[in-house]
């Protein structure tokens, strides 16, 4: 059950992302959606146990999520512009 949840707070959090996000918008589908959610949530649990804002034992949460694929997704974008350059 927990896997499930981890999947559907991903592919909100990547939704959110992507419509708040500036840069080129395409849809992704589902899968990359969900996944950029998920990596958001690692990197925001990442960032914030480094800075000291979470446990060892805690996670991110629904806002840490979502600001966490922002950042993946605009340095998905920066990476994808100095490629096309």
């Amino acid at each position: 059950m927990s896997i499930l949840w981890i999947v559907l707070i991903g592919f909100v959090a990547g939704v959110i992302a992507r419509l708040v996000s500036a840069g080129p918008n395409k849809p992704a589908g589902f899968i990359l959606t969900t996944l950029l959610g998920i990596a958001g949530a690692f990197a925001a649990t990442f960032i914030g146990q480094a800075i000291g804002w979470y446990r060892p034992d805690q996670g991110a949460g629904f806002i840490g999520a979502i600001v966490g694929a922002v950042l993946v997704l605009f340095i998905w974008n920066r990476i994808a512009a100095s490629r096309a350059a």
